[in-house]
């Protein structure tokens, strides 16, 4: 079963909001974390200057 006939599959099963959530936070996990990272180290910034 190709990636695409799954993908239909759980749209039919589960429900287009279910499936396209869980594809986009599977897809921006990775920005989420990076954008975390920046937001601690920026927070580190402005705690050391007054």
């Amino acid at each position: 079963m190709s990636p695409f006939e799954m993908f239909s599959a759980s749209i039919g099963n589960f429900g287009f909001p279910l499936v396209l959530s869980i594809y986009l936070l599977i897809r921006f996990e990775k920005r989420i974390e990076t954008l975390t990272t920046a937001i601690y180290e920026l927070l580190q910034v402005v705690k050391k200057d007054p």
